[in-house]
């Protein structure tokens, strides 16, 4: 199939992008490079031994959208544009809920228009808020605690309302809904990884920065939670297992219309210090770190149960901590090279 990939210089999307052409598939990446990098496309070149094509653009280009996907021949699209920090979304709604929201509505138009009707989202464990009970499955109730994670509902809300519309189109549509838990980690390349612009949002890179002395210490947000050790809990996925994820979703749509909602997670919870201490072990470096207040929107405990991937996708996560710490290890090294070169 010919796929595009919204977002695609992103994080979780290049690393998608490999598992695809790896299975046969060719993949576009469009991405207005907002928080990632257009030389991703280059490394993504060396990995897979041919250039991908990649497209500067904004999803709320309607028509820009809708030119690539027919100019490309596009089967189906895999939707990770958007911006994703908890913490930034409470402080900048209208910016999120533009790029998440209207990006989205955009994207839908555009594939109406070129009559393309196959959709995997990125969506969010944010979708679910503060727990109800652990692990959490795909039943849970949804009530976001953050604009991000409302973003996430409304835009899962608006495929429902797709799939389930009684127009003539609706029976076309063939979507999946992946709610992400803390995707980590890096390809065993070493040539791509997560590389926020800016001081990192999420863990994993900020703990990575702090061991190269990129950043003099952590911050970590709270030590008052009813956890172990007091710290966040969160259910952390390497992100090629997420990656074989949207293979499976793309397979598994092949043979199911309609809209389905998946959780992609280990099913294991490790705390912020925990992962301190595993980062430690695979670098061989001290990772610093001070305590700070909550930050608002974030919970205690989060991770997943995974059984509905295993049961329709026959998918389930492979890479173990260590290999995600490793590999999200190696990746620093080579930015670290890199920016002194």
């Amino acid at each position: 199939m010919n796929i595009l990939l919204t977002g695609g210089t992103g994080y979780i999307a290049s690393h998608t992008a490999i598992v695809l052409e790896q299975a046969g598939h060719q993949v576009v990446l469009y991405d207005n490079n907002s928080n990632s990098k257009p030389e991703v496309a280059e490394r993504l070149a060396q990995i897979l031994g041919r250039a991908v094509p990649s497209i500067i653009g904004d999803v709320r280009d309607t028509d820009k959208l809708t030119q690539t996907l027919l100019t490309h021949h596009i089967d189906a699209v895999i939707h990770f544009a958007g911006l994703k920090a908890v913490g930034e979304s409470s402080s900048m709604p209208i910016e999120y809920y533009s790029a998440n929201v209207q990006g989205t509505i955009s994207l839908l138009q555009a594939m109406q228009r070129a009559q393309v009707y196959q959709l995997v989202f990125s969506s969010s464990a944010c979708v679910y808020g503060d727990p109800q009970y652990l692990p959490i499955d795909e039943s849970h109730p949804t009530i976001p605690t953050n604009p991000y994670g409302r973003n996430k509902l409304q835009i899962e809300q608006l495929l429902q309302d797709v799939a389930q519309s009684d127009s003539k189109e609706s029976a076309k549509w063939k979507i999946a809904s992946l709610r992400y838990f803390n995707p980590v980690g890096a390809h065993d390349s070493g040539l791509i990884g997560e590389d926020p612009s800016g001081i990192p949002n999420n863990l994993m890179p900020f703990v990575a920065q702090v061991a190269v002395g990129k950043l003099p210490q952590l911050t970590v947000f709270g030590d008052d939670y009813e956890t172990p050790d007091g710290t966040g809990v969160r259910d952390y996925i390497h992100v090629m297992d997420l990656a074989e994820g949207h293979l499976a979703a793309l397979e598994y749509l092949q043979k199911h219309a309609g809209l389905t909602t998946v959780n992609l997670g280990t099913g294991t919870g490790y705390s912020v210090l925990e992962m301190v201490k595993a980062f430690e072990l695979a670098s061989g470096r001290p990772i610093p770190y001070q305590i700070a207040g909550r930050r608002p929107g974030d919970i205690a405990s989060c991770y997943a149960k995974a059984d509905k991937a295993l049961i329709d996708f026959h998918w389930q996560t492979k890479r173990s901590l260590t290999q995600m710490c490793e590999s999200a290890w190696a990746w620093q090294v080579t930015c670290s090279r890199l920016s002194h070169s």
